[in-house]
């Protein structure tokens, strides 16, 4: 199908939010646990509720805000097990730079279903998802060359990882969720994100031998 102007503009904010999510997130890696990040970043339902009621009015079922206020609590909690309160600004910086980054992750993420929900109401997943992941690829490579970020000198098995990224992830994963947003409710995608952390955290104990606290369980 054809784009107009206003399939183009909104495409190009959507992938500037996906750009930013995948941006942000994949740096709280480096800084904090898997689980974590994952788990923080997975709190996006809340600014999904938040944003369609703001800017689209739509009402959220009690069940959904009642959801939104446990995740984030759950944050606090996470964020806490890994900064420590005496350590969250001064004492362990690194973990808690890695939490918010992945908290900022959650945001653009929010901002990326949003705009998909609306434009799926209009056009098809293939021609969405070309022009969107376009759009963030296209973003995402101009930051990397503008940060000196080399493309070459990675391990084969880190080029291995990355296909995977891309078609398992991506292609399949996301290109899933798009699907959806046509129709369900973007706040109701976005609750099924909430199971990421739990295949992510088994596979972080497999792979990294990352432990999880008992209270981050």
């Amino acid at each position: 199908s054809s784009y107009n102007k206003k399939h183009l503009l909104m495409g190009i904010l959507g992938g500037f939010f996906l750009s930013l999510h995948f941006s942000f997130w994949i740096s709280s890696l480096k800084f904090t646990s898997v689980a974590s990040s994952v788990v923080l970043v997975a709190t996006n339902p809340i600014f999904v509720g938040l944003f369609s009621y703001l800017f689209f009015k739509e009402k959220q079922p009690a069940e959904l805000i009642l959801g939104i206020i446990l995740s984030f609590l759950g944050s606090i909690i996470l964020v806490v097990g890994d900064s420590g309160l005496q350590g969250l600004t001064v004492q362990n910086p690194s973990f808690l730079l890695g939490d918010i980054l992945a908290f900022l992750g959650a945001i653009m993420a929010s901002g990326y279903l949003m705009v998909g929900s609306k434009l799926r109401e209009e056009m098809d997943v293939l021609p969405y998802i070309s022009m969107v992941y376009t759009f963030s690829a296209s973003f995402l490579l101009i930051s990397s060359i503008s940060l000196g970020i080399p493309f070459t000198g990675y391990k084969l098995s880190s080029y291995f990882y990355m296909v995977l990224l891309a078609i398992v992830s991506q292609l399949i994963g996301h290109t899933a969720f798009n699907w959806a947003l046509k129709h369900l409710k973007a706040s109701m995608v976005a609750i099924t994100i909430l199971g990421e952390p739990i295949g992510a955290s088994i596979l972080a104990y497999i792979i990294f031998r990352e432990t999880i606290k008992s209270f981050q369980s």
